[in-house]
């Protein structure tokens, strides 16, 4: 995965500060993940979203195929996680 990122960010024309810089992910991490491979996932999808690739994540947990009516309106109902509220306390 390491050698794929970084010939993506090569392919468009962005040295690791760019990328750093468009990501949030310090420069150290990206020199690292480069490197070795190692990287926290929340710095690994905040590369993949600046490098416009995170749709690729998504289908790494595809819904089921419905197999009959009572499926398909479940599957329609799924309930969203309600983000944090500003000034809330975790």
């Amino acid at each position: 995965m390491r050698q794929a990122a970084r010939q993506r960010r090569l392919l468009l024309g962005w040295s690791q500060a760019d990328l750093a810089a468009r990501s949030g992910v310090s420069l150290g991490s990206l020199k690292r993940f480069e490197t070795s491979g190692e990287i926290s996932l929340t710095s690994l999808l905040a590369i993949a979203e600046a490098m416009a690739v995170l749709e690729g994540f998504l289908s790494l947990f595809p819904m089921p195929e419905p197999r009959n009516l009572s499926e398909i309106e479940r599957q329609a109902h799924v309930p969203q996680r309600a983000g944090r509220k500003p000034g809330s306390a975790r």
